[in-house]
């Protein structure tokens, strides 16, 4: 018996070591094939053990000149070592076309950390559920949809403005940043679930607006220590603690809020909501239903939900707060952008922008491109091959990981000569014309483009002219600005501008 025992121990052992050793057969024969395909690409000499690892200065101002000097050296493609793991880097419209014109999945390193709080949305999803949810939340960005929104982002608008204006009276410093930062959360909020929180008020200290916050620091601390990526090593630390606390209070707050609207909403054609409010866009998902007649599940509305939110909050904000710190630095195109907005708001009972509007203010969306291309909100976008991918003449093989590095596309100097130059002319009609399609591309772009871009535009047009329309902005001399790249292009200690009414 004790020998039949020992044989039959002897043979499972023998299977489970065949088991790993083929697995670990199979995968260093896939690593091996990757390594030997991406030698073809451009690369620097890199350390055996660290690879690129201590090249790169950090993700401030230091990191972003050793980016630009980067591209001026390899301006299509390159590739760079994070120790073992490659990653290829695009940085060139003919090259990054290639990518975005494909349906190629988000990489997981970095859509992998904000999972836990916005779940398998349209920002990290794939495959066949993202196909058939984007085109179930299309119609929620419908041109008629968005111009529902318009007096929502006026209400908001007002808030911040008057806070500018506070400013000026006083001759204190602004932060920019921070007070944009709630202006778009109270934007979000009221667009996506008819949640209002008075978050733009002084001392606020809404629980949910507590929450957003907390995650969106513990977000940036989280992307910059590697060792924390890990979702079972991080929920080990005070940080990931407070971090998975949060998530579950946010999608506590959003699942009742769904709940509480689908005991009330029918299942039927979009009409306006029986209680007066603005269809919103939850309201979009709950009656959103295939070809087959099949809805969103409940999980997938607090995912989309919740998607929307970390999109067109911190991004939204990055834009509109770069925006301004590039009018203020200059203040011949700031008279200029003052004379367009005076021509459409003046003469009348108030400051609203209207729908209308949008379309009549050419100079400000060149300001706001031309701010976007600058600064790049979004800085980078990663994917993931699934198939083989020719790239500049080079076979990128299936299982890269590929950056879409969306500052070194706005700074290529092969694409934009003097690109550290703030320049809103770039965008004239007869410029764009001349420049290769996927040169500017701050919303990605193809199939997984940024499905909110158009709200996002008219909320940023919308605050910079109402607030360009009563007060005037200038750089605070006693205030060094830096930038922090991460997720979002954000700025150390905010940014402070100095304010005067006009």
């Amino acid at each position: 018996m004790a020998t039949l025992t020992t044989y039959a121990t002897g043979a499972v052992l023998l299977v489970v070591l065949a088991y790993v050793f083929f697995h670990l057969a199979t995968f260093l024969k896939g690593y091996i094939r990757i390594r030997v395909m991406l030698s073809k690409f451009p690369t620097d000499a890199p350390s055996f053990i660290f690879g690129h690892l201590f090249d790169y200065p950090g993700p401030d101002d230091a990191g972003l000149a050793y980016q630009r000097r980067h591209i001026t050296k390899f301006p299509k493609t390159s590739i760079m070592w994070m120790m073992n793991m490659p990653m290829l880097l695009v940085s060139h419209p003919t090259t990054v076309s290639v990518i975005l014109k494909s349906s190629e999945p988000k990489g997981p390193f970095t859509y992998d950390l904000i999972r836990p709080w916005i779940g398998d949305g349209l920002l990290t999803s794939k495959g066949e559920k993202w196909y058939r949810n984007r085109r179930l939340l299309t119609p929620a960005f419908h041109f008629e949809i968005l111009k529902s929104y318009v007096e929502i982002k006026n209400r908001c608008a007002d808030l911040l403005v008057e806070k500018f204006l506070k400013a000026a009276e006083t001759a204190s410093s602004f932060r920019v940043i921070s007070n944009v930062t709630m202006h778009s959360l109270d934007v979000i909020l009221r667009c996506s679930m008819s949640y209002e929180t008075d978050c733009q008020l002084p001392g606020n200290k809404h629980p949910y607006v507590k929450a957003v916050n907390i995650l969106s620091a513990i977000m940036v601390q989280r992307f910059f220590q590697p060792w924390f990526h890990n979702d079972l090593i991080f929920s080990l630390t005070p940080s990931g603690r407070s971090f998975f606390k949060q998530c579950k209070y946010v999608h506590h707050v959003a699942e009742t809020i769904i709940q509480k609207r689908q005991s009330h909403l029918t299942q039927d054609k979009l009409d306006a909501p029986e209680d007066g409010r603005c269809l919103d866009f939850l309201d979009i998902l709950i009656r959103a239903k295939d070809q087959d007649g099949v809805g969103l599940t409940f999980r997938e509305m607090r995912d989309e939900v919740d998607t929307f939110l970390f999109e067109g909050h911190d991004t939204t904000s990055s834009a509109i707060s770069w925006a301004l710190y590039s009018i203020a630095g200059h203040p011949d195109v700031q008279r200029r952008l003052q004379k367009e907005i005076d021509s459409v708001l003046d003469n009348r009972d108030n400051s609203d922008v209207t729908w209308e509007d949008l379309s009549r203010l050419p100079y400000l969306t060149m300001v706001i491109k031309e701010a976007m291309r600058l600064h790049a909100p979004v800085p980078f976008i990663q994917r993931v091959l699934t198939v083989d991918t020719e790239l500049d003449g080079k076979i990128a093989p299936a299982g890269t990981l590929v950056n879409c590095v969306i500052y070194n596309i706005h700074h290529n100097p092969a694409v934009w000569p003097d690109s550290l130059k703030f320049d809103p002319d770039r965008f004239l009609p007869e410029n764009v014309e001349k420049r290769q399609p996927y040169s500017f591309v701050p919303f990605s772009a193809g199939p997984r483009n940024c499905i909110g871009q158009n709200f996002a535009m008219d909320e940023i047009k919308i605050i910079l002219a109402r607030i360009l329309h009563k007060v005037t902005v200038r750089i605070d001399p006693d205030h060094k600005v830096e930038k922090l790249e991460s997720v979002v292009m954000r700025a150390k200690n905010d940014i402070r501008l100095l304010v005067s009414e006009r």
